[in-house]
């Protein structure tokens, strides 16, 4: 017998406020839904509209879409965002006219999308992204010189990275190029060479969705030339961060020896700093880690074996980005299914699903394995023809 939605919906929500230590009153009051509405949610006789959904979901601090599981509609949501980002990013230099907020709100807006981004909350990207952009662009276009200008462009770089991982994230290759040309010419703008070594590191998206392997390996080990070699720690993780995805796209490339050096190089910066966000990317000992496992994948063969000894001994910590565990799970996934462990490799997947369902369904790895899992497997087989519904692998 199958489950009914609104159960699911509303454990779903039970179990995000149990986290977040909140009683059902308290979420009540600070989400604006009554009570009685976010109890007969929570026991499954109501199911949200999208409002409540979404006051409940930024009370609690996820993605509507963690809320849903595969009930939801919110991978359409996110599409009915772009145009209006497309409109955006086409005026990218005319924004509409408006207001700008001051400059230290600005940066609290930008810090959240941020915020957003490496926690995997696209939908929440989709709908505040556009109107912040135009709203930066305003407040670039009101500043001639100085440091004030400089951090205006540096917010829009940020800023332009959360849009770009909506973009990349649901298959808009093309503003997700466009995008990165943007980081571009704000980096330029804001005379940061870390910012540029970030830009750098972002921009390998465009070489992965073009499979230009080689080239993007050039483009790294280039910025890899540039980049600030003093020893502070945001510089150490700048030259870490593009070490840890040359190593990636060289395995790609099929060049053994340049992957496994960058990584070793990588390896070596993440022992002189403690995980965390280095100018907006997630850098650390469990990132690298993730790129080793992702790095294995890469070169296949005889070095998947190391993908399968580091998820023997370690798992990504909670305190790590949504996107960052739910990635060591899809490439995990991955390398249990070519290592012949396909029960092993539904699990992995499974995993990815319930830490960040949209970075997840939007995967283009994962709709290939559970594919070939259901291949390898019953194809009516319940579970797999859920996921593989649940992720239009079908």
């Amino acid at each position: 017998m199958p489950v009914d939605p609104r159960s699911r919906v509303g454990e779903s929500i039970a179990a995000a406020r149990q986290l977040a230590r909140m009683t059902q009153k308290e979420l009540a009051d600070a989400s604006g839904v009554s009570y009685s509405m976010v109890r007969a949610i929570e026991r499954g006789a109501r199911m949200p509209g999208d409002s409540v959904l979404d006051a409940l979901a930024a009370v609690l601090g996820v993605d509507p879409a963690r809320l849903l599981g595969n009930h939801g509609n919110t991978d359409s949501r996110v599409h009915d965002e772009i145009p209006e980002l497309s409109r955006v990013i086409a005026a990218y230099d005319m924004p509409q006219d408006g207001p700008v907020r001051p400059l230290h709100e600005l940066r609290a807006a930008v810090e959240e999308a941020v915020t957003w981004r490496v926690g995997a909350q696209y939908l929440r990207i989709a709908r505040g992204i556009p109107s912040l952009l135009d709203e930066l662009a305003r407040a670039l276009d009101g500043v001639r010189d100085g440091a004030e200008r400089r951090e205006v462009a540096q917010l829009l770089v940020a800023a332009y990275r959360a849009a770009d991982a909506v973009a990349y994230k649901f298959g808009y290759r093309d503003l997700s190029a466009r995008l990165v040309e943007l980081m571009r010419w704000a980096a330029t703008g804001a005379e940061d060479p870390l910012l540029d070594a970030t830009v750098a590191y972002v921009r390998t998206e465009t070489f992965f969705a073009a499979e230009a392997h080689d080239p993007g390996l050039r483009a790294l080990e280039r910025a890899l030339d540039s980049a600030p070699v003093t020893p502070g720690r945001a510089e150490v993780a700048a030259r870490g961060t593009l070490h840890m995805r040359a190593a990636v796209i060289a395995g790609r490339a099929g060049c053994e020896d340049a992957a496994l050096m960058h990584i070793d190089e990588a390896r070596r910066c993440g022992d002189q700093v403690p995980e965390g966000i280095y100018e907006g990317t997630v850098f650390g000992p469990s990132s690298i880690r993730i790129h080793e496992v992702s790095l294995a994948v890469s070169l296949g063969g005889r070095h998947l074996q190391r993908a399968l000894d580091i998820a023997h001994e370690w798992a990504p910590p909670r305190t790590l980005s949504a996107e960052r565990r739910s990635g060591f799970y899809i490439e995990l996934g991955r390398a249990q299914l070519w290592a012949g462990q396909p029960d092993h490799a539904f699990e992995s997947l499974k995993v990815a699903r319930r830490i960040a369902p949209q970075h997840t369904r939007e995967h283009r790895w994962v709709r290939e394995d559970i594919a070939t899992l259901r291949r390898l497997k019953r194809a009516d087989r319940e579970d797999l023809s859920n996921y593989a519904g649940w992720c239009q692998a079908v």
